[in-house]
């Protein structure tokens, strides 16, 4: 499932509105006396247009569009710099990289997204998998090593994708997940996912707004394991968004409220009902988050384990377990 690039704007396939013309138009006809359009060429061309649309990236945004319009890696490109594609090759080249320049993340051009090493299938229904989420992958796996079972019931909520989910059973064959979004559409995305990757057989989807989950999906005792990467955006940040961010991802997947914060007001009311008394709870936060999401839970009856930073050195992820003064609110 991939989002087709044809019906947004090919304006980006033109020259004259580029800054001083200094970079040549994309040829759409046959070769004629100007050079060849090679591999090399056209990734050259295709940083330069896309650095003027102050496209992030550029670099690795042209290979990522070339690649996928070629059918090939991206590594094998370096191996192919004289090669002159074909013109049907470059007229879906040009209506990739003209959607592109209008801000449409590549991962939705391409259809793909590469996630703790494994490549998923992404469309507009989903949110984009970033690499600051593989903290809850880590932070999982590490805890699910210190603990070892002949099976772990995990809970993933806002599963989306189905990155975090799909890249645990990848990893540990001991777990059983449910995973949850209250998107019918990104179910199907997810479901797809763990189909790709040979774990569908571990992970049952299911749709459920943050903790109302249907009886029939929760195991006896509950959850060993819980992860979440909720939507945490506040709506009064939705300007300070990259244009394609904002104009592009699923809303539902961003904004969460004039703070931000209600999704963890809706776990911290449900968590205890699912949590086996020996059980974690892993969250994604935003920027700035850390101190007030530790206070809801901690009113919640959860402990705070540990905080984790991304490469940034952001907060970004947050453990908890239940207190030992923690009860099972009914």
């Amino acid at each position: 499932m991939t989002a087709g690039p044809a019906k947004r704007r090919t304006a980006a396939r033109d020259s004259a509105d580029r800054p001083g013309g200094a970079t040549p138009a994309m040829p759409s006809q046959s070769p004629s006396a100007q050079a060849p359009w090679t591999i090399g060429r056209l990734l050259a061309w295709t940083r330069s247009h896309l650095e003027s649309r102050a496209v992030e990236d550029a670099r690795l945004a042209a290979e990522l569009l070339l690649a996928c319009a070629l059918g090939c890696r991206r590594i094998d490109l370096y191996a192919r710099f004289e090669e002159a594609p074909s013109e049907e090759s470059r007229a879906k080249f040009r209506e990739m990289v003209a959607a592109a320049a209008d801000h449409c993340p590549i991962a939705y051009i391409t259809g793909r997204k590469e996630f703790y090493s494994l490549d998923f299938v992404v469309t507009p229904d989903v949110l984009i998998p970033r690499p600051e989420t593989e903290l809850l992958v880590e932070r999982a796996l590490a805890w699910l090593a210190e603990h070892p079972a002949e099976r772990h019931d995990v809970l993933d909520l806002c599963t989306g994708s189905g990155c975090v989910a799909i890249a645990l059973c990848k990893r540990n064959a001991a777990i059983r997940v449910v995973a949850t979004d209250i998107c019918e559409k990104a179910l199907v995305v997810a479901a797809e996912n763990a189909k790709r990757l040979n774990v569908a057989d571990r992970i049952g989807f299911s749709s459920a707004d943050f903790l109302e989950l249907p009886p029939k999906i929760v195991p006896l005792g509950g959850f060993d394991l819980v992860t979440a990467n909720p939507p945490y955006i506040g709506e009064d940040q939705r300007d300070t968004l990259p244009e394609n961010v904002r104009r592009h991802e699923p809303r539902g997947a961003l904004f969460a409220g004039r703070d931000g914060l209600d999704p963890y007001r809706r776990v911290a009311r449900d968590i205890l009902r699912y949590l086996r008394p020996t059980g974690i709870l892993i969250l994604e936060i935003g920027r700035g988050q850390g101190a007030m999401v530790r206070e809801i839970l901690g009113a919640a009856g959860l402990e705070w384990v540990a905080g984790f930073k991304d490469l940034r050195g952001i907060e970004r992820a947050l453990e908890f377990r239940r207190s030992p003064s923690g009860l099972c609110i009914e």
